[in-house]
């Protein structure tokens, strides 16, 4: 039998050789990696064309809800008239400073706030309000001081076992040389200090001078405190000292390394 012919071969061998791509110009491998990067470009630019219309266009992300929480004396609906915050805003854009700023402002009692977006429609008020450790009085009615000496609101009742503070230096060289804001500020630090069990009981804080406070406690006891230095160190002593004498009318811890107290 006779063998494949010379044609037939050629055939065969073109046959099972590969296929070879189509040649692709540098030109044409530039144009389709510049065509990658437009339809990238692109993509990008939807994106966020999209994001901003969300967030700044849609209703879907607006503004429709204030809560408030930590109000103990102020009431959540003072709170939220006094933001002002802006319903109906896009929820991205409300300025969460000019929020807290107007708070501190209109509503001395707060002494901290934090404004949170609370997505997706939400704002959310935490307050902090000042809590006064000394009364002021003033005609019928009463300054209260926080613990930083910040006279924040004017009450018409008394609130309860916060002490009155009396300031009767009279023309001491105490407050020659200190000042009536000084000896307030004494005074604050003093309140400060007092245990938790004794400030309860504590009726007022006498500042006399700089270093003379006394403080005047329910069943006609007194105690001599001195100084606002070594509170932590007195707020002990006198801790101390009422559980050994329960029935003393005078304590003296001015000096915490030898207190004392007496019946009168």
């Amino acid at each position: 039998m006779a063998g494949p012919t010379t044609a037939q071969r050629g055939e065969a061998e073109r046959a099972d050789t590969p296929a070879r791509p189509p040649h692709i110009s540098p030109e044409g491998r530039r144009l389709t990696g510049r065509t990658r990067l437009i339809l990238a470009a692109a993509g990008v630019l939807l994106t966020a064309a999209g994001t901003l219309w969300v967030l700044y266009g849609s209703s879907w992300l607006r503004l429709e809800r204030v809560t408030t929480t930590g109000t103990e004396v102020l009431t959540r609906a003072e709170v939220e008239a006094a933001a002002r915050a802006p319903v109906g805003d896009p929820l991205v854009s409300v300025d969460t400073g000019a929020i807290a700023a107007r708070l501190r402002q209109k509503l001395p009692r707060i002494d901290s706030v934090d404004v949170v977006r609370s997505w997706p429609h939400g704002i959310a008020l935490k307050v902090t309000e000042r809590k006064p450790v000394l009364l002021v009085e003033k005609g019928e009615k009463f300054i209260e001081v926080d613990a930083k000496g910040v006279r924040f609101a004017t009450v018409d009742e008394r609130p309860r076992h916060v002490p009155l503070l009396e300031l009767a230096p009279g023309d001491s060289a105490g407050l020659r040389r200190f000042g009536a804001g000084r000896l307030l500020r004494e005074a604050v630090r003093v309140a400060g200090h007092i245990p938790e069990r004794v400030a309860g009981e504590t009726e007022s804080v006498t500042i006399t001078s700089y270093d003379s406070a006394v403080l005047k406690l329910t069943r006609e006891r007194t105690v001599m405190w001195g100084s606002s230095e070594k509170g932590p160190a007195k707020a002990r002593v006198l801790t101390a000292l009422m559980k050994a004498s329960p029935k003393a009318g005078h304590f003296d811890v001015s000096a915490p390394t030898a207190p004392a107290a007496s019946k009168s």
